[in-house]
């Protein structure tokens, strides 16, 4: 069967997440700079591979003292660990419109199995002639699974950040080409 490869249109795409603030309120950031490329065989929305790639040196909260200081050691450790990898491996159909995606995430150098909720958004045809499809992502993981463990105790006793991260991404592809099966 044949596979068809899909690179993402990072004008059109974003990534974002967000982790509790003092335990009230939230604080939200991005990447600014990131890629990633599908897979998929016979039908368009049969992904088999997933790749995503994030720098984190672009990481982005609207706030560079506190960008600045979530690329040390403390957090991303941008120095010794440049990037976010998603490598995303089975794709799991619930209904027409949502699917689980099984994947690997690798932060930090910590690489864990994690499932994130996939919407399907459609897919159509552009001006030009290039065939598009759209996913909303959206998920949870635990900050520290991945060796970022940083935080403090205000002087009330509460916590200064919280252990859950949100992460929502929405993302379009355009199709690249198809490569035919090689016989064995």
């Amino acid at each position: 069967m044949a596979k068809t490869k899909w690179s993402i249109d990072s004008t059109h795409s974003e990534i974002h997440f967000k982790v509790k603030h003092l335990m009230v309120s939230w604080v939200t950031g991005g990447f600014n700079k990131f890629n990633a490329e599908i897979e998929t065989e016979g039908n368009d929305t049969n992904i088999t591979k997933v790749h995503f790639i994030a720098d984190v040196n672009s990481i982005s909260t609207n706030n560079e003292q506190r960008d600045a200081h979530l690329r040390t050691a403390d957090f991303f450790d941008a120095e010794n660990h440049p990037q976010l990898i998603f490598e995303g491996d089975k794709l799991e159909k619930i209904d027409d419109e949502n699917y689980k995606l099984h994947g690997v995430l690798t932060m930090r150098g910590n690489s864990k199995k994690i499932v994130l909720n996939v919407e399907y958004g459609g897919i159509t045809q552009d001006p030009w002639g290039n065939t598009r499809i759209g996913f909303s992502v959206s998920g949870k993981i635990n900050r520290k699974d991945f060796g970022v463990s940083f935080g403090m105790v205000t002087e009330t006793g509460g916590l200064l950040l919280g252990d859950e991260v949100t992460i929502n991404a929405n993302a379009e592809f355009v199709k690249q080409v198809k490569v035919e099966k090689q016989a064995a």
